[in-house]
């Protein structure tokens, strides 16, 4: 990436405070629109819209740093509005919906980063009409990403994934499982030595038990939310019953531990020598030095299930053209590469030219067969069961 000198760099400083005093849009709200559209204008403001746990706010706040200044620096300046998940009452999936419906124009909704799960959500809510469809001619650093979305697939550019995935100490299991099957014979082999969190307090155990579940049903169960499904969950609640008494153990009864780090932590301490998490979680803290570096990480097949974050761009934004030039960054290697280093991100991107050292295992995980799950409210019914046919076993 090109560096801006120092003349042009303060230039574009001072023209960014006279800019941000003369916008019109909210900081949060989502609701105001702004004094005028990119382009024409010459506002070259574009603003990124994200939601997520507080590392992809310091991700996101040091990738808008690059960005400004970058090759893209002298044409667009982006701003970001970024949610912390799990406060407010409403999800920036709401507000997207909601201005969708409410015909608003010229907003500040420039570029939106969406999981799967949410992608799901406003598809099945307002259509993917909502949204752009994608000019690839626009992103030329997407011509290498053979990752797509399940979901609206023209109209949004993945440029991440996450997954859960099988961790393990290599110290103890030499030969990891590589099916589900393989897995089961080795937790009959080594009772108490594999452990899931309890469905509802983390990602990694929702993903284990409903994987578990759904591997027995028709595939499109899998991105569903109707409620015909639930009839079909019988024969994966026995599987998960039948495999209940190898579960980890303490003082005599079988224990479910609380969030993905409980599982994480029994693993690191020695505990169990197997367990599903998040590849990310597991990288990072390994890269820290709070994780042990015998912990490896692997997929099985059927794979437990992951997702590819995409951006997309809605089609009440103001500055279509910025957003593309924000896309085609976060596809640059110089991207991709701070994203592994920074977060563990699974690059999309050809990763012959990135330092991948400490993250080696990224490069072994294959995103083409990454399983999204989108139940909606189905998993409210799917935890309650679970707690009442199998954590309440003891």
């Amino acid at each position: 990436m090109k560096n801006r000198k120092v003349k042009a760099f303060i230039a574009l400083l001072m023209a960014g405070v006279m800019a941000a005093g003369m916008m019109g849009c909210g900081g949060g709200s989502g609701s105001g629109e702004k004094a005028s559209a990119g382009g024409g204008s010459g506002d070259n403001t574009v603003t990124i819209w994200a939601t997520g746990s507080d590392n992809v706010r310091q991700i996101y706040e040091t990738l808008i740093e690059n960005f400004n200044n970058s090759e893209y620096a002298g044409d667009y300046t982006a701003e970001l509005q970024f949610m912390l998940s799990g406060t407010g009452t409403q999800s920036l999936t709401d507000m997207l919906v909601a201005a969708q419906k409410a015909n608003q124009k010229n907003t500040d909704y420039d570029l939106v980063d969406l999981s799967g799960d949410d992608l799901s959500k406003i598809v099945s809510q307002i259509g993917e009409e909502a949204l752009v469809k994608l000019d690839d001619s626009k992103i030329p650093n997407a011509e290498g990403v053979s990752a797509q979305s399940s979901v609206a697939t023209d109209y949004v550019q993945p440029y991440r994934g996450t997954t859960v995935v099988l961790a393990y100490d290599s110290e103890k299991v030499a030969n990891p499982p590589k099916t589900m099957d393989e897995l089961v014979e080795w937790m009959k082999e080594n009772p108490g030595r594999f452990a899931y969190n309890a469905p509802g307090t983390g990602g990694a155990g929702d993903s284990f038990a409903r994987s578990s579940v759904y591997n027995f049903m028709p595939e499109e169960a899998i991105t569903s939310d109707d409620p015909k499904w639930e009839d079909q969950w019988d024969e994966g609640f026995d599987f998960l019953k039948e495999i209940h008494q190898y579960m980890y153990s303490s003082g005599g009864s079988i224990v479910y531990p609380n969030k993905n780090q409980g599982t994480l932590d029994l693993l690191n301490q020695g505990e169990i020598d197997m367990c599903p998490n998040w590849a990310d979680m597991v990288l990072s803290q390994r890269a820290d030095g709070t994780l042990k570096d015998t912990i490896k990480i692997t997929q099985i097949d059927p794979s437990f299930t992951g997702s590819l974050q995409s951006l997309a761009i809605p089609t009440f934004g103001s500055n279509e053209d910025g957003a593309y030039a924000f896309i085609d960054y976060m596809l640059s290697t110089e991207a991709q590469e701070l994203m592994v280093k920074e977060m563990a991100a699974i690059p999309l991107v050809d990763t012959g030219d990135m330092d991948m050292t400490g993250y080696e295992d990224l490069m072994d995980l294959d995103v083409s067969s990454f399983r999204i799950m989108s139940i909606g409210d189905l998993s409210t019914d799917f935890n309650a069961r679970w707690d009442s046919e199998i954590g309440a076993i003891g």
